[in-house]
């Protein structure tokens, strides 16, 4: 299996200087639950740092806390969950996962994680998918979109496909649904159904909790702009890249937002 050529970093979309808001990205993001609330939150927290719209669905609140917090979240829209499907067609690309209950958490005043996800995926086929967290849970392969990315740890791979994560096993479950994995793990690895790479690097401040959804918002930030393949590769390699980068002034002592706050200036180094 290839190591993955960072200079195919240079390939990424980059913004022109005559561009216009909007011209450089929408993302919708679902995600968040009364449990999970922060992990939306540091997937919207970074992909505000790139795309230039993100709306925003969550439980009310989550939306309050993202309403509260607009001095960050300016290009963004909050979006009630019933409003959801008036803004797919506008959006470039969805995120949805991050943070969602695992199980029906109607009860809890949460959606119904396998319902909402698949009924989406369903009807929008069509549509730039990024698929996490409790939506890989709860799910079949058998409906996800072909040319989506899905972002699984080495678990959640083995729950959704019924195989153990080896890399053989990635490739061949790639080809099958014509979709793209990036599986985590100490090294990450990337196939779609054409090829594959390992991307190394990160360490241990990246167990943290939160490092994933990060990792899910900067992917589906990228697969705004940018073709599926190249913008899993790159969002590993980013992600990677931030933390080992405070790890050498802070060793493993940094946390999921300041992982957030760091990617902007990898990017910078790696991109232009």
């Amino acid at each position: 299996m290839n190591k993955f050529n960072s200079r195919k970093l240079k390939e990424l979309y980059k913004p022109a200087v005559d561009s216009h808001k909007g011209k450089n990205g929408k993302l919708l993001l679902i995600g968040g639950s009364k449990i999970f609330h922060a992990a939306s939150l540091w997937s919207l927290k970074v992909a505000s740092r790139i795309v230039d719209m993100v709306f925003y669905s969550s439980v009310p609140e989550n939306n309050q806390i993202v309403q509260r917090a607009k001095q960050e979240f300016r290009d963004g829209i909050v979006v009630s969950r019933n409003k959801i499907e008036d803004y797919i067609d506008e959006s470039d690309c969805i995120l949805i996962g991050p943070g969602l209950p695992r199980k029906e958490g109607k009860e809890d005043g949460d959606d119904d994680t396998k319902f909402l996800t698949e009924k989406l995926l369903k009807r929008y086929l069509n549509k730039k998918w990024v698929i996490d967290g409790g939506s890989l849970q709860v799910i079949s392969p058998d409906i996800l979109p072909q040319n989506s990315i899905i972002t699984p740890h080495k678990g959640e791979f083995e729950k959704l496909f019924d195989v153990k994560p080896t890399q053989e096993n990635i490739s061949k479950m790639a080809k099958k649904y014509s979709i793209v994995i990036l599986t985590k793990g100490k090294e990450d690895v990337v196939c779609s159904k054409d090829e594959c790479v390992v991307i190394f690097g990160g360490n241990a401040g990246m167990t943290k909790g939160g490092t994933g959804d990060v990792l899910a918002g900067l992917v589906a930030a990228l697969y705004c702009k940018n073709e599926a393949f190249l913008s899993a590769c790159a969002g590993s390699f980013i992600n990677k890249k931030a933390g080992d980068s405070l790890y050498k002034r802070v060793g493993p002592y940094f946390n999921s937002s300041e992982l957030v706050d760091e990617i902007p200036k990898v990017m910078k180094k790696l991109i232009f």
